[in-house]
């Protein structure tokens, strides 16, 4: 599968992805005042987010069509 997430949205995506599972973790704790059911929510939305930052692939974007790498040569990395 080619590469379709840039490193713009790497970031945010890893940034994304640790605030939710921060907040999963501290919901799960009850530390954050959220239903219970969010705790696991959040961490499998956390989990995709950084799966996808690290892989550069996002299945997603590949079904829309969306690329975000702004560089030709980034794709092959």
């Amino acid at each position: 599968m080619d590469k379709n997430v840039g490193d713009t949205d790497k970031l945010v995506r890893t940034l994304v992805g640790a605030v939710l599972g921060t907040v999963s973790l501290a919901t799960l704790a009850g530390a954050v005042p959220l239903p219970e059911i969010a705790s696991p929510i959040l961490g499998v939305v956390s989990l995709v987010m950084l799966v996808t930052a690290a892989t550069g692939t996002c299945g997603m974007y590949s079904l829309l069509g969306v690329d975000t790498c702004s560089v030709a040569g980034e794709k092959t990395r």
